[in-house]
């Protein structure tokens, strides 16, 4: 590992009413996925810390609720300022706690969050937190107490889509960050302090989801639950919650799928394409890793992938080099390079990367990043989620075709076209997601982000983002 890159972690106990306090369940290790050396311990939370936390949050409520949105924002904005000081920081701690590329860490594990909370301010500041509808005035107020369950995958971006939205409309917040990257959580609950946010108004609570996400979703006195994870997570958050009826958003899983249209520019197509499907190591939910080219393209659009693939150099996350790290876990190592296997029984073709570790890279969380080929678009690597490395590429006959396979899994959460505006636009008209890029477009803060079907509910980001934290009272005089 790169020493100008190691940094001293706190312990990640967790944050209760604007200072550190011991949990008191068993011992958790946080794991440097690239050498499986333990960077820090901390205790597990139980049903009571959570109690407690709720306590806290819900102690300061009417405080912080009835504070001006111009005080919320400008705390918010002493936040990014924060974040963005810590950057260099936050962004080693992120990789030795996830294993993502410093490089990727600094532009997208930091600066998104950072670009996130200025987005937020910018939602809040222009939002119409009154109006009149004849006789009646409509009033939008928090909801109440958040409980925030974030993934390992984004951990400050994921965190900061929830919780920045939920405490720039008035709400308090526990939040319960992944147990394999609890880090940055600790470390932007004392910025956050250092920042000027109230005691009480964001709390944390480290531990597992079947513990402490349990104990939060069931809570009595947690008015929403607002959920990143996987699918069959978000069911049980679903079922722990409906015992109190309270409101759940759920940002789910992917299978976003990428429709080359026969008229693109097929280098920038593959180009961004790939990037996209192998970024983070392919660990986000939004990946684009489902590739569906003319039937006729298709051995070039493999040709042309073969050799961008050649530029991706896998290794030590610390490497400013390095363009795919580690995975998470040594857990998700095995999941995904199941998902490889599978891949070959079913008969798919090879292009590159295959089953077992890269060269050179015997220990640590690595698997191979692959590309398959002549793709079932029924099969398991084309309708589940792997969450690794994995791009599939499928041909389709004509846009009828396309469209059908694009919408053809649980999911709906976001997807991609390349190709002339017009016929592109056209076909994004018709993908049954919550987001869709036509052409690269740069990335927008302010548009709304969630998913159809099983990829969830409610959105986050913007002003759409903003009102999922909201109530409505309409009070007619």
């Amino acid at each position: 590992m790169n020493e100008e890159h190691t940094v001293p972690f706190p312990a990640p106990s967790h944050w209760i009413d604007g200072r550190a306090v011991r949990g008191s369940g068993p011992l958790i290790d946080v794991v440097n996925p690239a050498d499986e050396s333990v960077v820090a311990t901390f205790h597990e939370g139980t049903a009571e810390d959570v109690d407690l936390t709720v306590g806290a949050a819900l102690a300061a409520f009417d405080g912080w609720a009835s504070a001006s949105v111009e005080l919320r924002a400008a705390v918010m904005r002493r936040l990014a300022e924060g974040l963005e000081k810590h950057r260099e920081e936050l962004a080693a701690t992120i990789t030795q706690e996830m294993g993502a590329p410093i490089s990727f860490s600094r532009q997208a594990q930091v600066g998104f969050p950072v670009a996130s909370i200025l987005a937020a301010i910018a939602a809040a500041e222009q939002f119409e937190w009154t109006s009149v509808v004849e006789n009646s005035l409509v009033v939008r107020e928090p909801i109440g107490v958040v409980g925030a369950i974030t993934p390992w995958n984004f951990p400050l971006q994921q965190l900061v889509t929830k919780v920045v939205p939920a405490m720039l409309a008035g709400n308090t917040v526990v939040l319960k960050p992944s147990e394999l990257s609890p880090l940055s959580a600790r470390m932007f609950a004392e910025i956050a302090t250092e920042a000027g946010l109230p005691d009480g108004v964001f709390n944390v609570v480290q531990g597992t989801g079947p513990v402490v996400g349990e104990a939060l979703a069931r809570h009595p006195k947690v008015d929403m639950i607002s959920f990143t994870g996987s699918t069959r997570a978000g069911r049980a958050v679903s079922v722990a919650a409906s015992g109190t009826i309270k409101r759940v958003a759920l940002e789910l899983g992917g299978k976003a799928a990428h429709i080359i249209l026969p008229e693109a520019d097929l280098d920038a197509a593959v180009t961004r394409g790939l990037a996209f499907a192998w970024a983070n190591a392919g660990q986000a939910c939004g990946a684009y890793v489902r590739m569906l080219v003319p039937a006729g393209l298709q051995e070039t659009v493999v040709e042309k992938l073969r050799a961008a693939a050649e530029e991706y150099v896998v290794g030590d996350p610390t490497d400013e080099g390095t363009r795919i790290g580690p995975l998470a876990s040594e857990t998700q190592r095995r999941r995904v390079d199941d998902y490889i296997r599978r891949g070959v029984a079913d008969g798919a073709t090879l292009v590159v990367g295959g089953p077992g570790r890269p060269e050179g890279l015997e220990s640590g969380a690595y698997v191979r990043p692959t590309i398959f080929a002549d793709v079932d678009p029924e099969s398991v690597i084309a309708q589940e989620e792997i969450f690794g490395p994995v791009l599939v590429v499928i041909p389709y006959a004509d846009d009828d075709h396309a469209v059908e396979m694009a919408n053809g899994t649980i999911y709906g959460l976001n997807g991609a076209v390349s190709g002339e505006e017009e016929h592109a636009m056209a076909i994004a008209r018709r993908l049954r997601v919550g987001q869709v890029d036509v052409n690269g477009g740069q990335h927008n803060f302010q548009a709304p982000f969630g998913g159809y079907k099983q990829s969830g509910n409610g959105r986050e980001m913007g002003r759409a983002g903003l009102e999922e934290f909201l109530e409505t009272k309409a009070i007619t005089r």
